[in-house]
């Protein structure tokens, strides 16, 4: 997968949101992207998931531009800020509802991811009496369950004690290992830094620095 981001803008009202992006990304790579709450960050993954569109300039995935050849890419698994899951079901109840729509996966595949992000799928406790870091978690399995060649995470890590976070990277280093193309929003720049091969900088909706964290990934190819 390629997605090319030229020259995009996008305007709410009168407020200009997200100002001249232009990004590269690809198969096999993690991008990070950091800035302070309100910089643009999931903004910009809302668009490149398809769920706003630019007032001006495009993303291109695959040579498709989105809001035109496509409505959403055509495989994408997202965590955009607070996870979304019907309140009286279980986990495993709401990854099987979800996975219902496409028939990719089964009953077997939901329980190994949730082993994965270190939830119990025998646990029929309903998702509104999850605690926020459980949450977190099977918002991060219902980002990945489905294999998708892109995946979106904003804000990942909140909620998550340490050893969900060590689980979490692992985790981010399976996803680039089957060749995914991986976007993570963090604060911690510490975590970017062990994560991405790429890391962007937004202010003010802006992209104000380009980090080359794997020196074996040439960004311009």
């Amino acid at each position: 997968m390629l997605i090319e981001i030229n020259n995009l803008s996008k305007e709410i009202g009168n407020e200009l949101i997200l100002k001249d992006i232009n990004m590269r990304m690809e198969s096999g790579h993690v991008y990070g992207i950091k800035g302070k709450n309100g910089s643009g960050k999931t903004m910009l993954m809302r668009a490149i998931c398809g769920l706003i569109f630019p007032t001006h300039g495009s993303i291109m995935i695959d040579g498709k531009e989105l809001g035109k050849d496509l409505s959403f890419p055509e495989s994408v698994g997202a965590l955009l800020e607070n996870p979304g899951f019907i309140n009286e079901y279980s986990g495993v109840k709401n990854l099987k509802t979800l996975a219902a729509i496409q028939n990719k996966v089964g009953y077997e595949e939901i329980c190994e991811v949730l082993v994965k992000v270190g939830l119990d799928p025998s646990d029929n406790k309903k998702f509104k009496k999850y605690s926020l870091g459980m949450k977190q978690k099977l918002g991060i399995a219902g980002a990945i369950f489905e294999n998708p060649e892109l995946v979106i995470l904003d804000e990942p890590t909140n909620a998550l004690d340490e050893k969900s976070i060590v689980s979490f990277k692992e985790i981010i280093k399976e996803l680039k290992a089957r060749h995914a193309l991986v976007i993570i929003s963090c604060h911690d720049t510490e975590d970017l830094q062990e994560l991405s091969d790429t890391i962007f900088t937004m202010e003010n909706g802006s992209i104000t620095a380009m980090e080359k964290c794997n020196p074996g990934y040439d960004y311009e190819k």
